[in-house]
């Protein structure tokens, strides 16, 4: 009895050093198997890796949280993008900053380098993909593609490409690929 007692007693106190410590997996980290990349959707995204308001442009604008996805990789590095509010932006800063794109590690997009940082993008002039600095500025134009194919788009979706490594980002039937840079 006494050693069920201490044993509780163990447990509960390794629980809470674990809680308190902050080395709890989160919600979309317990859904990453060991060695595994997992493409996260929106119920996967939690205040904890995505804020629900990002800076751009000198505003605030608030995030649409089930318009969010990413990709969360084996090493616990993210990808994160999410549609935002911009009804407060004027017409030229509304028409390329659609979304806000987090990446911890640097991506390539259809051969385009990006570096770990904030982003906004946006598609633009049908199928091109736009890649500004949180001060609007132009940092990427790639050539994305219209995927007419695809069951079911929805405003903002991640999917694992053919290629091994390599993802999909969607907004709508627009889309490019991505992969990591080592």
């Amino acid at each position: 009895m006494v050693r069920v007692a201490v044993l509780r007693f163990l447990t509960t106190f390794a629980l809470g050093l674990l809680v308190f410590s902050g080395k709890f997996p989160s919600d979309a980290a317990a859904k990453n198997p060991a060695g595994k990349d997992v493409v996260l959707k929106a119920a996967d995204i939690t205040a904890k890796i995505f804020p629900d308001k990002v800076f751009y442009h000198g505003q605030v604008a608030p995030v649409q949280m089930r318009n969010t996805g990413g990709v969360h990789f084996a090493d616990d590095a993210y990808v994160l993008a999410g549609l935002v509010d911009n009804s407060g932006y004027s017409s030229g800063v509304r028409q390329k900053y659609q979304g806000y794109l987090f990446t911890e590690v640097p991506i390539e997009i259809n051969g385009q380098s990006l570096r770990p940082g904030a982003y906004g993008i946006g598609f633009v002039e049908g199928s091109k993909f736009i890649v500004t600095d949180i001060g609007s500025n132009n940092l990427l134009e790639i050539a994305g593609k219209h995927d007419a194919e695809i069951k079911r788009p929805v405003p903002l979706q991640f999917f694992a490409a053919p290629e091994a490594g390599s993802y999909r980002l969607y907004l709508g039937r627009d889309f490019v690929e991505f992969h990591r840079v080592q």
